[in-house]
């Protein structure tokens, strides 16, 4: 299912100084000089687009620094005149909207806690209709497509056509070099359902710490996104927030030009019959693959009949980490990605678990046994 959303190419909406587009600026608006000092350096590296900075940090603890305010608007105005470069700050009410309009800027962004809230969406499109302005859309909090995606059509009904994503990284409670997962699959399913839909990587958030900025920022674009929006700060060492995540101008300039750019697709015709070759081949091998698995779950549903006529469980630890162990082995043997293994391994795993534990329910499925008490409660 392809999402039907109304979007005006970005090139039609921003002017690019040199691909890939490049929003960058500080985490947050600290003072004036601090911005104007930064703008200066970003715009005289001739790669940034835009320039951003936070004026309103919707922290998670109070008593944090919680953004200067509406003064930085002022700053933000001053530094577009200084620059030439166009703005975008962060809003998440109606009122930052209506400020932000007000003092001239030219791209707004939804932030990750405010895209994780549909009556927050809602508010700002609201505010939003009758307005001509570029608004880009960061992923919510969790790993949750359905709320970026509603979000995006929030905004879009109200009338704006200048419409991108932002990915930055969903929370996670496992133990990662990340402060958010990429979780790539997630950006590249937006895309497959709107490959029209310019999309934007935030490395900075992604990481959590500059070194790892150049890496993400390499993938994204090897992964066809539009642009980066990367924090950079005059002086990282004394920001006020987000300190370990931004880069100096200097540090932005060197890391853009080490980026390779790449190309979609190939005019050259040996390569497009090469790349179809190798392509017939993986696919014939795919259609194995499902053929077998196809076979396995006809041999899990056996399984799962026996157990149940003979009233044993259907998880058997033992034999679980049988599968795993062995499964693992070989793949190391093959030299395949042990982790990757591990994920395919515990994904048919809980397939064959689904299917004999809706044998064992008389053909229903857990999801059905749920929605059925749900509805009687």
């Amino acid at each position: 299912m392809k999402l039907n959303l109304n979007i005006q190419p970005l090139s039609s909406w921003i002017n690019v100084k040199n691909e890939p587009l490049i929003i960058s600026g500080p985490c947050s608006a600290e003072t004036e000089d601090q911005l104007l000092s930064t703008a200066h350096l970003l715009a005289a590296t001739g790669k940034v687009s835009v320039l951003r900075a936070g004026i309103w940090k919707p922290r998670t603890r109070p008593g944090e620094f919680e953004g200067i305010g509406s003064i930085g608007l002022e700053w933000l105005k001053k530094a577009k005149a200084e620059t030439g470069l166009p703005t975008a700050v962060e809003v998440a009410n109606a009122k930052h909207v209506e400020e932000a309009l007000a003092a001239g800027v030219d791209i707004l962004w939804i932030g990750a806690r405010s895209t994780a809230n549909p009556f927050t969406v809602q508010e700002i499109a609201d505010a939003l209709k009758g307005v001509d302005i570029p608004v880009l859309i960061k992923n919510p909090v969790n790993p949750d497509i359905s709320l970026w995606i509603g979000a995006l059509e929030r905004i879009n009904n109200a009338g704006i056509t200048k419409l991108g994503a932002i990915h930055r990284g969903f929370s996670s409670y496992e133990k990662s070099s990340f402060r958010n997962e990429p979780m790539w699959e997630l950006a590249i399913q937006l895309k497959t359902l709107c490959p029209e839909l310019p999309i934007i990587n935030d490395p900075s958030h992604i990481c959590g710490n500059r070194e790892l900025i150049p890496y993400i920022s390499q993938k994204a674009l090897d992964l066809d996104m539009q642009g980066l929006m990367i924090e950079s700060h005059i002086d990282p060492s004394v920001a006020w927030t987000d300190a370990k995540q931004q880069v100096t101008p200097a540090a932005l300039e060197e890391l853009i030009a080490k980026l390779s750019l790449r190309d979609p697709e190939s005019n050259n015709e040996a390569f497009a019959d090469k790349l179809a070759e190798l392509r017939k081949q993986i696919d014939k091998i795919d259609d194995v693959m499902l053929q077998k698995l196809s076979e396995r779950m006809a041999i899990v549903e056996k399984i799962g009949q026996y157990k149940r006529d003979s009233k044993v469980t259907i998880l058997q630890v033992n034999r679980w980490d049988e599968i795993l162990k062995k499964g693992t082995a070989f793949a190391k043997a093959l030299k395949l990605d042990l982790g990757f293994t591990e994920k395919f391994l515990e994904l048919v795993h809980a397939e064959s678990i689904r299917k004999q534990t809706a044998i064992m329910n008389e053909g229903k499925t857990e999801e059905e046994i749920v929605e059925a008490a749900a509805a009687k409660a």
